[in-house]
Formats: C-alpha cells, structure tokens, sequence
C-alpha cells in the first residue's frame, strides 16, 4: 500500500499496521473453535457442554458490535484501541487458567465483546485515505481480516497439537494481543472524531442505529447484500465438514481442519477488488461478488464429490464474499464520518444476523436432503441477494448511477451506487 493512498498527514506504515491489528484481533473470535474437542476432554465434559464456549463468543461479538463499535464516532480512537486490546489480552489470559468451562465461557464472552477493534478499524482508515482510494484502504486491511479468520484455526490446532494444551493456545493470544499494546495506539488517531459527534451521549448513540436504517438508503442496501451473501457463505462451511467425512470422500478431522487453507489464495485475490471499488463503483463490484459465489455453488452442486472442484469452489466464495463486503463498506462510508462507526454496526449486525440463519438453514437442509439442500439454501440467499440488487437499480434515477466520491462527498450519502473515487483521477 503506497503513501499515496492515505493522506499526507497518515503515518506511513498505517495500512500494514491496520491490516495486522486487524487479523491478529479477529482471530481471537475463531481460534477456540477446532480447540473445542480439547476442551471438553481437558474438563471431562460432553463435546456439546464444551459448544457453550463457541456459543458465547458469538453473542459476545454480537454484543460488542452494538454496544462498542458505535463509541468510535464519538470517543478518542486511541483510547478506545488501547483499552479494548488491554482487555481482550487479559481476559484471554484469564481464560487459560479458567478451572471450568463456566469460567472459561465467560471469559470468552467478554474477550469476544472486546474483541471488535476490526470495526473500529473499517471507517477509521476510509477517513485517512486520499479522495479515490477508499477502497483500495479497506481492501487492504480487509483482506487482514478474511486472513485472521481463515488461519486461526489452522493456527491454534497446530499449537494445541505441540504444546499438548488447549490453553497454550489462550497465552499465545494473550501475549500476541497484548505486543499490538505497543504498536497499534501509536497509529491510531487521538482527535475526537469531530466536535459534533462527541457530544452525542451514549444513549443518544444507541438511539439513533433504528433511524440511520430508515433514513440511508445505501446503508439499507449493503445490509440486505451483506447478509445475503454471508449466509450462503455461512451455509458452506457450518456443513461443508458433515459433507466431507461422509462417503465417498471420508476425510479424516485433520484433512478437514486443513481445508480452510484452500480458500487463501481467493481471499489475497480480492484484495484487488477494493481497486475495482474506486474505479467501477459498488453496484458493479457487487455484481462480480455475486457471479463468483454463484459460480461456487454451481462447482458445489455439479462436482460435489471432487476435492479439486470444492477446493476452486472454495476460493471462488471467498473472493465473492470479501469483495461483496468491500464494496458495501466502501458504499457506507461514502457517509459523512460523525455516522460512520454506527452505519458499519448496523452493517455488520446485519452480516452476522445473516451468517446465523444461513448455519441454521443448512444445517436443517443437510439433515433432511444432505449436501444438496446446503447448495439449494445457498442459492436461496443468492437469489434473494440479485432481487435486491435489481430492485435497488431499477429504483435508482439513471442519472446518478454514476455517482462520484470525490473530497467533497466524503462529506454526504452517495445517493446510488456509491462509486468510491473520481475516474478522471484515475490512471
């Protein structure tokens, strides 16, 4: 990432700093989950007595993204990265010596409410970059997060596996979160966000999520794609281990643990979507999101027992889903920035909202018609996905289909497409 897409005043070095804090922290939502096995053994409990840790982390990441995230448009950002790093490093610490699941449950709740730095991050360096380059920041550090999420898992099995201890993992995290303490403020901003915004009371922050829904329409659009394509995304993989130990395939846990790697070189691919954003605008980059997740699933339906076709599939989804997510940050936060903290928890609730009942609805399917009802749910939320994208563009006048975010509209909504840069800019 060259100087020349964040501003003048931008530390240089910001975007690799973001991109690392961000992968590093988002992993701390994901490594517990291929340690579950270790820890039901580790307590002498039930292996669905020991899904109450992944349990609680999801509903402590939802509730960090509704009552953390919105503070980003009103408090000192350095702070607030400073305090949210001291307390997810010593609440993981806390859950390595954890005597009981209860205690490490809790402890995970905590650690995943604290653990939404990431969203914090998203609007943060939009405001940083150069008029243009919107896009092309949040791909960058977006891409650190769709890496964090796809290799902790790798990352934590390997280490439970030499260290013999699911809680070695927990240090790790601990010490690993706890060294962004030295490095990551020092990036952050210190300035409130703006004067206006830092007047607005907590509550009044809290109050106003409902009404940005009814009033922004760009907001409305990216929710409603957002959640759509992370369901299908969701329904893959929340089944995609039942498909694989099944016959004819029978592949072993570890193989199955290792699968996630396949989708890495996809999701480094759409890194370059966040290009795309600035200069073919959202409406056109969620097009080729949706044609890449369409094209997986078709992999998934028509060559369903091929390792080689699930693991192109694999890459194809990935690719699809972060550039479909690029491009619905980079439509948000063409918004004026005291908004943009509480548009991105709006935004990523609803992702999450979506990704819940995609597991939920594949998990149903896959009991009752095995892998073809988890390809036909997917195609569900793909279909339901493209309706909303027509509907939006047949709704929108013509003539602001082409809708330029140059300096001055980083200051107000884009009113269509919300294309992110001005194409004479560009080379």
């Amino acid at each position: 990432m060259t100087s020349a897409a964040t501003r003048p005043d931008v530390k240089r070095g910001t975007i690799p700093v973001f991109a690392t804090a961000t992968a590093i922290t988002v992993s701390n939502i994901y490594f517990t989950q291929p340690l579950l096995d270790e820890i039901a053994r580790g307590f002498g409990i039930a292996p669905s007595a020991a899904g109450l840790v992944a349990t609680t982390g999801q509903i402590g990441y939802a509730l960090g993204i509704i009552a953390i995230v919105p503070l980003a448009d009103t408090v000192r950002l350095r702070r607030l990265s400073i305090l949210l790093l001291a307390v997810t490093a010593t609440v993981l610490l806390a859950g390595a010596f954890a005597p009981s699941v209860a205690l490490l449950s809790m402890a995970t709740l905590i650690l995943s409410a604290s653990t939404v730095l990431p969203q914090v991050i998203m609007p943060t360096v939009v405001s940083m970059a150069t008029p243009g380059n919107a896009g092309r920041v949040l791909g960058a550090v977006g891409t650190g997060l769709t890496m964090g999420a796809l290799l902790s898992r790798t990352v934590a099995g390997l280490i439970a596996e030499a260290t013999g201890t699911w809680r070695a993992g927990f240090v790790i995290a601990a010490l690993v979160t706890g060294a962004l303490l030295l490095v990551l403020p020092r990036y952050m901003p210190d300035d409130r966000p703006t004067s206006t915004g830092a007047s607005e009371s907590y509550l009044h922050l809290l109050a106003s999520l409902p009404k940005l829904i009814a009033e922004h329409a760009p907001l409305r659009l990216s929710a409603a794609l957002g959640a759509t394509v992370f369901a299908a995304f969701s329904a893959f993989w929340s089944a995609l281990a039942f498909h694989l130990t099944a016959a004819p395939i029978s592949l072993g846990p570890a193989v199955i643990g290792l699968f996630g790697l396949f989708g890495v070189p996809g999701a480094l691919a759409a890194r370059y979507s966040g290009r795309l954003t600035d200069r073919w605008g959202t409406r056109n980059v969620n097009v080729l999101s949706l044609t890449s997740v369409l094209l997986a699933f078709a992999l998934f339906g028509f060559a369903s027992q091929s390792l080689i076709a699930l693991a192109v599939g694999c890459n194809l989804l990935g690719y699809g889903t972060t550039s479909g997510q690029i491009a619905n940050q980079a439509r948000i936060f063409a918004a004026p920035p005291t908004i943009r903290a509480r548009l991105n928890t709006v935004y990523i609730f609803a992702v999450f909202a979506g990704g819940a009942v995609g597991s939920a609805v594949a998990g149903v399917l896959f009991s009752a018609f095995g892998w073809t009802g988890v390809v036909l749910s997917g195609l569900g939320f793909l279909l339901l996905a493209g309706v909303v994208l027509v509907g939006y563009a047949l709704r929108a006048p013509r003539a602001a289909g082409r809708t330029t975010v140059a300096a001055d509209t980083l200051e107000k909504h884009a009113e269509d497409d919300g294309r992110v840069g001005d194409i004479s800019s560009r080379r």
